[in-house]
């Protein structure tokens, strides 16, 4: 795999031949969620045209990092364990860029895999440690997540379900993320729509995660 060589002996170069392709890096994002799809990683990628998704995931084969693997009739995408090594890169990547998110374009969107590294990225597990259980059901721009925190376990999932709290917000969920907007304020304020359970519980859930801008 050799789309791009920059002629020198090192660990990051190496590293940015494997994965600094544009759309790769979103690619591996993607599939730390879980296994896709080709048409499941268009569809989360929305702009990527479908020449360079077949080329990434080639280029990503070709490096050991992900693999093809048939499931009822279907081809799957999933990481490698040499892929999923990255895990902790992608998620101190998504902290670092945190700080440099700025306000949204209107063009710009949220999808479910992108707000499940959001919050793994945020995710605080000492914290939850010392707090009950808690389920909250998030509708976040489009994307719908169930996340259920069980002391230092989170576990993401799409959908919808049973939930302590559900709760609708668009892109300035970061605002509570970052700490800039209090739980409460953002209730009054509209920034956050409690649909059903207890809106103290927001506090519970900017506790839970957090990262800092």
């Amino acid at each position: 795999m050799a789309p791009r060589e920059y002629g020198q002996y090192d660990g990051v170069t190496r590293a940015l031949e494997l994965i600094g392709e544009r759309w790769a890096l979103l690619i591996v994002r993607d599939l730390l969620v879980g296994p896709r799809r080709n048409g499941e990683l268009a569809a989360g990628l929305p702009r990527i045209p479908t020449n360079i998704l077949a080329a990434r995931l080639k280029e990503l084969q070709a490096a050991g990092i992900i693999r093809r693997a048939p499931r009822s009739r279907i081809i799957i995408y999933e990481l490698t364990p040499f892929g999923r090594e990255l895990e902790p890169i992608v998620l101190g990547l998504a902290a670092w860029g945190f700080k440099a998110l700025g306000d949204p374009r209107e063009e710009q969107v949220i999808t479910p895999d992108s707000m499940t590294i959001a919050l793994r990225s945020a995710f605080r597990a000492q914290v939850a440690a010392d707090l009950p259980a808690t389920a909250y059901a998030a509708r976040l721009g489009s994307a719908e997540l169930l996340i259920r925190v069980d002391g230092p376990s989170l576990d993401v999932a799409r959908g919808n379900g049973p939930a302590d709290l559900a709760f609708a917000a668009g892109p300035d969920i970061r605002r509570i993320l970052s700490g800039e907007l209090a739980p409460d304020r953002a209730i009054a304020t509209g920034v956050v729509e409690v649909l059903r359970g207890s809106g103290d519980l927001l506090g519970r859930f900017a506790e839970t995660f957090h990262l800092a801008a």
